[in-house]
């Protein structure tokens, strides 16, 4: 496999087509194919999959990962000898709610950093780091705490996240002994990855101390087995779930949506103070362990990256 074709399997999957490809690298849409077909006569096996969009196969994201690894290689060549022209680009996989919170900070930071183009893939924190094994990007905040092979992995704290709603839609769903009908109450979910406000119930469900319903009178003494016979245990009921569930897949058009009465959700404690009229529905919340994943490369752009990244994060997020 040749460098060349190694650029043209990486400029097909990031631009999804043959024909974006051939624009991307001023080549004709024939001599992109003719180096993707070398590419696979060489291999015996395929690397593209001709759909709309074109995605690597299995053995195509083996060799996505070289060519973009190779791709920032060869960048950090070109800076450090100076030559003109070259850009450097760091692909990065975050969730929502960091890019709307303390990520932001990493803009300015970057900036300083002639000739580096940032490419942001926005990916919830749960699936972030699978974006690391196709190669699709180099590094990624991810709540996955195993390091994907040939990667490092680094803690950036905790991200915390409270159950939050207005006043009025808290009151208008009041169930017995004062608590919260959560089957009533609609709820806010980014899209369908985010597990977020499920968990919370299923937490409360179990009987979690952080548990967001009020506590309920102290259980009375069992009576012994000889006095009363034993009668078969019930089954577990199911964790509560809302009949009504809204789906906003944007971090600010989410918190405008709780903000509205839409329905509750499970709000950044870093983005609550954007929404002081908002109530947190009991004293419960979900804590979120975030960390930075990234090639094993020695690349000084993807070095200053991290460092950059993990020193921002850590002033900004709770430690773990």
């Amino acid at each position: 496999m040749s460098p060349e074709q190694l650029a043209a399997l990486l400029a097909v999957v990031d631009n999804g087509s043959f024909d974006r490809a051939a624009a991307a690298l001023q080549l004709t849409p024939s001599a992109i194919s003719q180096r993707i077909k070398a590419l696979e006569s060489g291999l015996g096996r395929i690397v593209v999959r001709r759909s709309n969009p074109a995605t690597a196969t299995p053995d195509g994201e083996v060799l996505v990962r070289l060519a973009r690894q190779q791709q920032l290689l060869t960048a950090d060549a070109a800076a450090e000898l100076r030559l003109d022209g070259q850009l450097t680009r760091l692909d990065v996989a975050l969730n929502a709610d960091s890019l709307a919170t303390w990520f932001p900070a990493v803009f300015a930071a970057a900036a300083e950093w002639p000739g580096t183009v940032l490419q942001l893939h926005l990916e919830d924190e749960g699936h972030s780091s699978e974006l690391l094994r196709r190669g699709t990007v180099l590094g990624a905040v991810t709540a996955d705490p195993v390091a994907v092979q040939g990667c490092s992995i680094e803690p950036l704290g905790v991200m915390r996240y409270r159950p939050m709603a207005t006043a009025e839609l808290r009151d208008a769903h009041r169930g017995p002994r004062s608590g919260l009908n959560w089957v009533t109450m609609p709820m806010v979910r980014f899209n369908d990855k985010d597990e977020l406000q499920h968990r919370l119930l299923d937490r409360q469900h179990r009987g979690h101390p952080s548990r967001t319903d009020p506590p309920g009178p102290e259980p009375s003494r069992p009576e012994s087995p000889r006095s009363k016979p034993q009668t078969p245990e019930r089954p577990t009921p199911e964790p509560p779930r809302p009949a009504v569930v809204h789906q906003v897949p944007s971090s600010q058009a989410f918190l405008a949506a709780v903000r509205a009465g839409l329905g509750w959700g499970m709000i950044p404690q870093l983005q609550s103070a954007l929404a002081p009229e908002l109530v947190p529905l009991g004293r419960g919340h979900l804590d979120v362990p975030l960390y930075w994943q990234r090639w094993r490369l020695a690349s000084p752009a993807l070095q200053r990256l991290s460092r950059t990244i993990t020193a921002l994060a850590g002033s900004a997020l709770r430690s773990g």
